[in-house]
């Protein structure tokens, strides 16, 4: 690591973690756009290609902005760990045996088609997660009860205090409507919800929001945000140039040096989403290829130069990633210590690659590719097109694979094809990130990526486990640390060791780097940006909730 990226990794021990329904590096698409004027925001995400209209809160492909349209009970600062901010609740509470949450909700709340926002929609949204599994992703099997149009109470069969983060984060819906959608497969093309802004106008080339002059918290001082279609991260980088654009999350050249190749511009990087090699890894539900196999996973994480692939691909903004992830540093107080290598080596280890497939059984062929039972080691690697930073590091990755005997090939697609691919397990290879949870605790990560009722027969669509892990003890490791007080350090680490073990020796998804999640906005324009003196909400323009929570703070200069 460079001295400064060094400094940078001291900087993210604060860091808590990204939430469930925030997006992995999503993205939006080609079109045209212009500079701010007045009270309009523009913002580009990355994804590559034309929107496709998409308002549904609970699926996979929704499109950006959601957390602004849609609201929770609480928002979780994932940037750093604080008090959950009130949204449609102001007060939530457990029993002394965390068997009952209760949530004391707000009495001023309307959905922006007029009707009065109760306890009865957000006792609808909880029986619509249970009775779908589909979209319940974090497992809930509670059961809701309102006590009058202020007060709900979600109780459950056993503790499950760790619940809570999760639980408060889900985006609450309108009954009166909803009771009509399919929340599996609607998109939603004229959403309600109860947020500071509402859908103006949709374009594949571009969408508007604009300021909701009910919204119960104030109508935001940003009157529109107009998300703009544009081809990939290089458009990004030359409308931030152009200054097209106001807020981009994504790569710029020479991103260091921000302010001063563009005044009007600074940048801002943090440190949370664990970029991976995700894998189709159990053969037990449909997943074929070389890449079922443990050893090969296990070789191409020790096949990997972290130091270069930082360089060519990431400008020195990535850090040290754990292959059990927990994330470096804020959570290094949970690794296992049987994890004889609790940070991933920054240069490649070719050779113990290379001992790894030969001790399984692979033998290397005439032309230096692995072979085994007459399968070469050849793998195939699922990239979203005009996502630069990621398709430069699959190409690094494969150099350093062939040096192991592993041949790498990168297969680019649209943004939805390739989440079609990753979620329905028609893929060998995806480079993606794994999101922390709502607290600095490696609970979260572990229950969205790692349990059992995540995933699916490949064919059918997976929740967040797309690698299609099962294990049993690691399922019995998370009820029983969904019953713990996250304080109870002692109780909780022997959970902890067990989920470790078979990570570390499974590896569904291999450990590349800790990403910088770096946002470049316009402070010439608007005022209220997150910093180090008030992390507020997590600075990425694809997340779902941060960003909301930013937009209701900036403030337009003129």
């Amino acid at each position: 690591m460079s001295p400064k990226n060094a400094s940078r990794r001291r900087a993210a021990a604060a860091l808590a973690g990204a939430a469930v329904l925030g997006l992995a590096l999503t993205a939006c698409s080609g079109g045209s756009g212009s500079s701010s004027s007045g009270d309009t925001l523009v913002v580009y995400t990355g994804q590559a290609g034309d929107y496709q209209v998409n308002f549904n809160p609970f699926s996979p492909t929704k499109i950006g902005g959601m957390g602004t349209i849609f609201e929770s009970l609480f928002f979780y600062n994932k940037a750093e760990v604080r008090d959950p901010e009130p949204l449609l609740g102001t007060e939530e509470s457990w029993n002394e045996d965390g068997t009952v949450l209760s949530v004391t909700l707000r009495d001023d709340v309307q959905w922006t088609d007029g009707e009065a926002f109760t306890a009865d929609d957000v006792v609808f949204t909880f029986d619509l997660l249970k009775a779908t599994p589909a979209i319940n992703g974090g497992g809930y099997d509670g059961t809701a009860a309102a006590v009058d149009d202020t007060h709900v109470t979600l109780t459950f069969a056993t503790p499950m205090f760790t619940k809570a983060p999760d639980l408060l984060s889900t985006p609450i819906v309108p009954e009166h409507l909803w009771k009509d959608i399919d929340p599996t497969a609607d998109v939603v093309e004229k959403p309600v919800g109860t947020g500071a802004f509402t859908l103006k106008e949709f374009k594949p080339q571009a969408y508007t929001l604009e300021s909701n002059p009910d919204y119960w918290g104030g109508e935001p001082k940003v009157k529109e945000i107009r998300y703009l279609s544009l081809s990939g991260n290089q458009a990004g980088a030359d409308a931030i140039a152009a200054g097209t654009i106001d807020w981009q999350t994504g790569p710029i050249p020479d991103i260091q040096n921000t302010h001063e190749n563009f005044p009007d511009y600074d940048a801002y990087t943090q440190w949370q989403n664990q970029m991976v090699l995700g894998t189709c890894s159990n053969p037990d539900l449909g997943c074929e290829g070389p890449q079922t196999d443990p050893a090969v996973r296990k070789a191409l994480y020790y096949a990997m130069d972290r130091d270069q692939l930082n360089s060519l691909a990431f400008m020195d903004t990535a850090n040290d990633v754990s292959p059990v992830f927990t994330l470096t540093p804020s959570q290094d107080q949970f690794v296992s210590p049987a994890i004889e290598e609790p940070v991933a080596s920054p240069t490649a280890q070719t050779d113990t690659a290379v001992q790894t497939l030969e001790a399984a059984g692979w033998a290397k062929g005439s032309d230096g590719i692995y072979e085994k039972d007459g399968e070469r080691l050849a793998l195939t690697v699922e990239v979203v097109t005009g996502w630069t930073d990621y398709i430069t590091a699959v190409d690094t990755i494969a150099s350093q694979a062939k040096e192991a005997g592993i041949e790498i090939t990168a297969a680019q697609s649209s943004w939805n094809e390739w989440t079609d691919k990753r979620l329905k397990g028609e893929f060998e290879l995806a480079i993606d990130s794994l999101w922390q949870g709502p607290t600095a605790d490696p609970y979260y990560l572990y229950n969205y990526f790692f349990v059992s009722t995540a995933t699916a027969q490949v064919g059918e669509s997976a929740g967040n486990n797309y690698a299609r892990f099962s294990d049993p003890d690691v399922d019995a490791a998370l009820a029983s640390l969904s019953s713990l007080p996250l304080d109870d350090v002692a109780a909780r680490q022997p959970y902890f060791d067990t989920i470790q073990a078979a990570v570390w020796e499974d590896m569904p998804y291999v450990p590349i780097m800790t990403g910088g999640t770096t946002s470049v906005w316009n402070t010439a324009e608007f005022t209220g940006w997150p910093s180090d003196e008030d992390l507020y909400a997590f600075p990425a323009v694809w997340s779902a909730w941060d960003c909301a929570e930013i937009f209701k703070h900036l403030e337009p200069r003129g």
